[in-house]
This record gives C-alpha cells, sequence and structure tokens, in this order.
C-alpha cells in the first residue's frame, strides 16, 4: 500500500496497516480496499476506499462498524476513523427512503 508523505513517517502506521490488512480480506472480496491518507493531529484517520467501496451504499456501514472498530480496538489512540471519498448514506443513490412498501402481490391467473 502507497501513502502519503506526511503519514509515511508516523509512528501509528505500522499498527494501523496490521489492523487494516485484518479486515482487508472482507473487502477484498467485495472488490474493495482502503488506503491510509493522514493521521490528523486529532488522531482521526483519513482513508480513501478504494475500488468497489469508494461506490459501495453500504461503505458508511463498513467504514463505521468495520473499519473503524478494527482500528480502534488495535490502536486506541485513535480517536475516529473518516474516509474522504464517502457518500453519506442520506446522500446514496440507490434504495428506498422512509419506510419499505409491501409489494403488490401479482394475481394467479385462473384457467
Amino acid at each position: 500500500m502507497t501513502h502519503s508523505a506526511a503519514v509515511e513517517h508516523h509512528p501509528l502506521l505500522p499498527r494501523i496497516e496490521q489492523a487494516l490488512d485484518t479486515i482487508r480480506p472482507y473487502l477484498a472480496a467485495d472488490g474493495g480496499n482502503v488506503r491510509v491518507l493522514d493521521i490528523t493531529e486529532d488522531m482521526v484517520l483519513q482513508l480513501e476506499l478504494l475500488g468497489a467501496c469508494g461506490t459501495c451504499p453500504m461503505s458508511p456501514m463498513t467504514l463505521k462498524a468495520g473499519v473503524e472498530e478494527s482500528v480502534k480496538k488495535a490502536v486506541p489512540e485513535i480517536r475516529s476513523v473518516e474516509a474522504i471519498n464517502v457518500t453519506p448514506m442520506g446522500e446514496q443513490p440507490a434504495g428506498q427512503t422512509g419506510r419499505p412498501v409491501q409489494p403488490n402481490p401479482v394475481p394467479t391467473p385462473q384457467f
């Protein structure tokens, strides 16, 4: 994985990469990956979602429930994880809004 010059020598990077390596197989199974972009002074890990992760409607949940939890468990110094290219759930183009609607049954033809 290539990193930005600013983060390349950060002391937490090896531990972060190790944590990310534990979840990369799951991301790769769906055609995605992540790349570390920066670790801010506030201890926020900034990632870029790659491949299918960049356009997947589930990316915000994967980021919080999978990636962030794995990283924070392995590297408690990290306060949060954010992706610079994730679309918030409310702005996702696919899916229903509001409550699910029951489909109308298709009438069975009478012979």
